[in-house]
């Protein structure tokens, strides 16, 4: 059990340096026309460390993610050389990349809830009876 545990942390571990040099890679190092402004937000390493999913959110449309994901797949062997001599690792994992549309998702959700919410607001005030007794004034 013990080592199943150390497994994880060191997959975590690696996981979080791969995000981060990859990510210094992308804001300095890269001047492949074809990639937008973009961010990592998770590497996720397979259990046997051959292999990792970069998951990548671009500002831009659709246009501009497929560019950016063809420009950083162009840029994969150059990306995994840096990264042997940056991290000293003896094998660094096959990266493919993914573009990650989570937070586009949640923006649409919280839209649509709001939406909803203002839809409720508005059917109970319509339903909330409008003929109160007036009180009349005291003499």
């Amino acid at each position: 059990m013990p080592e199943e545990r150390v497994r994880k942390y060191r997959r975590d571990r690696v996981a979080e340096a791969l995000r981060e040099e990859i990510s210094a890679m992308i804001e300095g190092e890269l001047s492949d026309p074809r990639i937008s402004f973009c961010y990592i937000t998770e590497v996720a390493m397979n259990p046997g460390n051959k292999s990792a999913r970069v998951f990548v959110a671009v500002d831009g449309g659709l246009e501009a993610e497929t560019e950016t994901i063809q420009g950083l797949i162009g840029a994969r062997g150059y990306i995994r050389h840096e990264l042997t001599e940056r991290l000293g690792m003896h094998h660094v994992p096959e990266l493919t990349f993914h573009v990650d549309r989570s937070e586009k998702i949640q923006n649409r959700i919280d839209d649509l809830m709001l939406r909803q919410r203002k839809r409720q607001k508005a059917a109970e005030s319509k339903a909330q009876p409008a003929t109160a007794p007036a009180q009349k004034p005291a003499k």
